[in-house]
């Protein structure tokens, strides 16, 4: 599963930092620090003491992400994370009520005005442009009330540091680190937002995302090749959905929708709050279960029951552009829990960790055709199942199709021979290390610890991961190989450089009569 290769590199950020004189990181260790309170109303804490510094780090895991956006609503999870700084019905307004008045006149002129929009037949253009000024007027009239970016400066002004969130595929997750005599505060601003969010200034911050989108996808060939192969590769799930959302979508995206995907996933039972830092668990459980207690209940949201069809035949995207050629490979591979998700970890270490990795040796050292050559498991996320990608850069003078070749032969050598035992040794202590490095700081820590509770629904499994690392042999490695890397389980995409006006060019500007 590797949840510790994502973990961020912090060790720059002195308020996220515990690491003078790191306790012993054993599981027992941890045990004697760590207390796990699920509240009466599902919502799971969890609070380990690190005294080592005045400070603390939080990590809110909400169980649901982009695979979760509601069908013709792509985009909606990361669309509310980028809301959650926007303040509670008592933060970031000057007078909530009326806001609130102002905001539902919002709601009712965009409907009414995304109604004329959507005709497709006997749209009125001019009852359109008086339905958009009068939405426009409302928006106006709403943001009148608020106080921008009230939430966050009150956060900073308290010491907060590294300020973020994020959405990915699995989960949305909210994190800061702060000085410990702040930690009421936080749970203040947290509970707040988890439990009392305000959709103001959506239609603005949707133009916001808009503009992600073209600055990530639209406007980057890599991005929209990558967003190309995951819809290549996938028919039904929702991991071939674009994460940053679909242009239209995005673009006729609601407040009201977003308010609706809050109540069915940002209840309490989806949520794990992971506290790490100078905190006393005796003292801190009984504050924190005051403010999250507050919360409103809601039935946990029922599992998803999408299943990716077995895929029979190779699939593959080729886009032909005047940039950067660029290759990229995915077989589908089993969710997180598969019995052999350490063998999948044992690959990419083989493959991509450093210059003595398989791909570094032959594609970038050795024969000199890449620039960059990798493979990652659990792509785009592991929740469910994914896929085990691999990707290389050409250098000048060579193509993706060299590169298609140059893997292949890679991955063939794998499910032929044996790694060495150096190789697997060298995967087995860089984890291990890879796991004290991510518990050295309370960031880190934190988020393991919240990532392990949600997935395992016990953070030892964190621990117990370094057993089954250590059960990996050279056989299960060359059996996994013959079994996901197959040319039937296989998408590719790829960027091929076009010197001039494409053929597709030419054909076209020939049919018209064109010079």
């Amino acid at each position: 599963m590797r949840f510790l290769r994502v973990v961020p590199c912090l060790l720059g950020l002195g308020l996220g930092l515990a690491t003078l004189s790191v306790p012993a990181q054993d599981l027992a260790s941890f045990e004697k620090r760590t207390t796990v309170k699920v509240l009466p109303n599902g919502l799971t804490l969890i609070v380990c003491e690190r005294p080592e510094a005045p400070v603390f780090s939080f990590y809110t895991l909400v169980d649901g992400g982009s695979a979760d956006d509601p069908q013709g609503a792509n985009g909606l999870a990361h669309m509310f994370e980028h809301m959650a700084f926007k303040g509670t019905n008592e933060i970031g307004t000057t007078n909530y009520l009326a806001e609130k008045v102002a905001l539902a006149k919002v709601e009712v002129a965009y409907a009414a005005y995304d109604a004329e929009q959507r005709r497709l037949v006997g749209k009125d253009p001019a009852k359109l442009e008086s339905l958009k000024k009068a939405f426009d007027d409302a928006v106006d009239a709403a943001g009148k009330f608020v106080v921008p970016n009230q939430f966050s400066e009150i956060a900073e002004q308290n010491g907060a540091v590294n300020l973020n969130a994020s959405t990915g595929e699995d989960s949305t997750q909210y994190f800061w680190s702060m000085p410990s005599n702040r930690l009421e505060l936080w749970a203040y601003l947290e509970s707040g937002r988890i439990g009392h969010p305000v959709e103001r200034e959506f239609y603005k911050e949707r133009d916001v995302v808009q503009e992600e989108r073209r600055m990530r996808i639209d406007s980057s060939p890599t991005g929209r090749m990558v967003e190309q192969f995951l819809a290549t590769a996938y028919v039904a799930h929702p991991y071939g959905r674009s994460g940053v959302g679909w242009e239209s979508e995005i673009s006729q995206v609601t407040a009201t929708e977003a308010e609706a995907f809050h109540k069915k996933f940002y209840v309490p039972a989806n949520i794990v709050v992971a506290v790490v830092g100078d905190v006393k668990a005796s003292e801190t459980m009984p504050l924190l279960t005051k403010y999250f207690s507050a919360i409103p209940s809601g039935p946990k949201p029922e599992p998803m029951t999408t299943i990716e069809p077995k895929q029979f035949a190779e699939k593959s995207v080729v886009i032909t552009e005047q940039t950067q050629p660029f290759y990229i490979e995915g077989y589908h591979r089993p969710d997180y829990r598969d019995p052999d998700d350490a063998v999948y970890d044992a690959i990419t270490d083989i493959f991509s960790n450093g210059r003595t990795a398989r791909l570094y040796r032959s594609l970038v050292r050795d024969q000199r055709i890449a620039a960059a050559a990798e493979g990652f498991s659990g792509f785009p996320g592991n929740k469910y199942p994914g896929l085990f990608a691999f990707y290389a850069v050409p250098l000048p003078d060579h193509t993706p199709e060299e590169m298609r070749v140059a893997i292949q032969k890679e991955l063939e050598r794998l499910k032929t021979e044996d790694i060495t035992d150096e190789e697997l040794a060298r995967y087995k202590t860089r984890t291990k290390a890879d796991l004290l490095r991510g518990l050295a700081d309370n960031e880190g820590l934190a988020h393991q610890l919240a990532e392990y509770q949600t997935r395992f629904g016990d953070w030892r499994e964190l621990f117990n991961q370094l057993k089954k690392v250590d059960a990996v042999t050279r056989a299960d490695v060359r059996r996994v190989a013959n079994q996901i890397f197959v040319a039937s389980n296989r998408t590719s995409a790829r960027i091929e450089f076009a010197d001039g006006p494409t053929k597709a060019t030419k054909t076209a500007k020939s049919a018209g009569g064109a010079e």
